[in-house]
């Protein structure tokens, strides 16, 4: 299937699913973590890393990322098993992109908290509650 020449918001392009993949938090946190250290790292290496993901979540990320060829995944024959990931080429390709969205979101999180508490100042049912408002609003 030409996936350039479909529109990318139609439900059944497959763009879709690459991106519903992409927009799983833990899924950038773990493209991140492998980017930032250039080597594979164990199960255990990168959940110690990535505060807050629960065993499951992480599993179910590395088996996503492992599936549509962004991670590659090694089992060594020992007793336990020593399971290690890596991102593949084409895990360091969406690299890139990742990269910049935790860059973008670094530089601009003390914004995005200001417009989020101004938000959150207003009362429901008050003029204006839910305008959008920015130093440079787009139109």
């Amino acid at each position: 299937m030409d996936t350039k020449r479909q529109h990318a918001y139609a439900k059944d392009c497959p763009s879709r699913t690459v991106v519903d993949v992409l927009a799983n938090k833990w899924v950038l946190y773990v493209l991140g973590l492998l980017r930032q250290y250039e080597r594979p790292l164990r199960f255990t290496e990168v959940r110690r890393h990535i505060e807050g993901v629960t065993q499951k979540s992480l599993t179910q990320a590395l088996r996503n990322l492992e599936r549509d060829g962004l991670i590659s995944r090694t089992v060594y024959p020992t007793i336990p098993p020593r399971v290690e990931y890596a991102l593949t080429d084409l895990g360091v390709e969406v690299g890139a992109l990742t990269g910049a969205i935790a860059d973008w979101s670094k530089a601009n999180a003390p914004r995005v908290l200001r417009a989020r508490a101004a938000y959150d100042g207003r009362a429901p049912g008050a003029e204006g509650f839910g305008a959008v408002s920015d130093e440079n609003p787009r139109r």
